[in-house]
């Protein structure tokens, strides 16, 4: 059994997110009698290792409930799994775009930006290198 700073050491995670797995029902130590801090057992320990996995994959707490839940049932999560990763990957190849977009549209404003001088604000502008694009 494993106190909140050990399965954090182990595990490669904050205790506060662990406090927080818990207090979101993800993660369900038991208390040991005498001070009442929280044990977390050898499934509790698979658990945990799980959830951070499923975050670095991009899962997010919700999905990672619901995969857990499944899990509980002894139902395969994994074709929800495969469902959710598809589901994220086009909203990140949404995202890259825009921020490809962003990223080129910047610098096509420092290009322009080099050529033009400083200027002051003057009641009509307030930065002329903003207000020429």
């Amino acid at each position: 059994m494993l106190t909140v700073g050990e399965l954090s050491k182990k595990v490669n995670i904050t205790a506060d997110a662990i406090r927080h797995y818990v207090r979101i029902g993800l993660l369900t130590p038991s208390r040991d009698p005498d001070n009442g801090y929280k044990l977390f057992d050898h499934d509790e320990v698979k658990k945990t290792a799980f959830i951070r996995r499923a975050k670095l994959l991009g899962f997010t707490l919700h999905d990672i409930q619901i995969i857990l839940n499944h899990s509980d049932k002894d139902e395969s999560p994994c074709p929800l799994v495969r469902d959710l990763i598809e589901q994220r990957l086009i909203k990140n190849q949404e995202r890259l775009s825009e921020l490809n977009t962003l990223q080129h549209r910047m610098e096509q404003a420092i290009d322009k930006w080099q050529t033009m001088p400083d200027g002051t604000p003057d009641g009509d502008a307030i930065c002329q290198l903003i207000e020429a694009i």
